[in-house]
């Protein structure tokens, strides 16, 4: 399985005031902005770490997953939440011709934490041995900075100010503070495997 994120977050979407104001750097002096291009890395870290840890996208961008089968004939959980929309569904052979998926074939069950593809009126169609599924998805709280939620807004920004300063938590990477922020956010897993 492989998942490649199509489109990122743009630069004037990430909040670079608001880490600046978070960190307090222009207090008492004036914004020539020289940090910015340090404190947008830190903020695009920051997300990716968040992200990882909870399986969501924070902001709304296109991915591609690749995987070899599917979870169940009828089933396949996508990996990352929330889920706006399904673009497309490929079934690609081992030589790398691409069959589109007809949308009437298949059907995306939003969920908080687990959104998946529902096959119907029958089953998902198989690859061939050696080949593969391609899908192509739209994922992510909100198309800006404003449409994440509250907390998850706050603990980018306070891990932001950790890596900022170089002082992140050398066992879990990430402050308590954060950890409690996302926690709402991260998928319970009753079962052993990754159902």
């Amino acid at each position: 399985m492989m998942m490649v994120e199509l489109t990122s977050v743009s630069s004037a979407a990430l909040p670079v005031a608001e880490l600046t104001d978070h960190l307090r750097l222009a207090t008492g002096f004036a914004d020539d902005g020289s940090q910015d291009a340090q404190l947008e890395s830190c903020l695009r870290a920051a997300l990716s770490s968040i992200e990882a840890r909870i399986g969501k996208a924070l902001m709304r961008r296109r991915f591609a997953w690749q995987l070899s089968k599917w979870q169940s004939d009828e089933l396949q959980s996508l990996p990352l939440a929330p889920v706006e929309s399904i673009e497309s569904v490929k079934v690609i052979s081992r030589s790398g011709g691409e069959t589109l998926v007809d949308p009437a074939r298949y059907v995306l069950r939003g969920d908080t934490h687990r959104p998946a593809i529902l096959a119907v009126g029958g089953t998902l169609p198989s690859p061939s041995q050696g080949g593969m599924i391609e899908i192509e998805f739209t994922a992510g709280y909100g198309v800006d900075w404003a449409g994440v939620p509250a907390d998850l807004r706050q603990a980018v920004l306070i891990q932001a100010a950790e890596f900022y300063g170089g002082q992140a938590d050398h066992d879990t990477g990430l402050p308590f503070a954060v950890t409690v922020l996302i926690e709402p956010y991260r998928a319970i897993r009753l079962r052993g495997g990754g159902a």
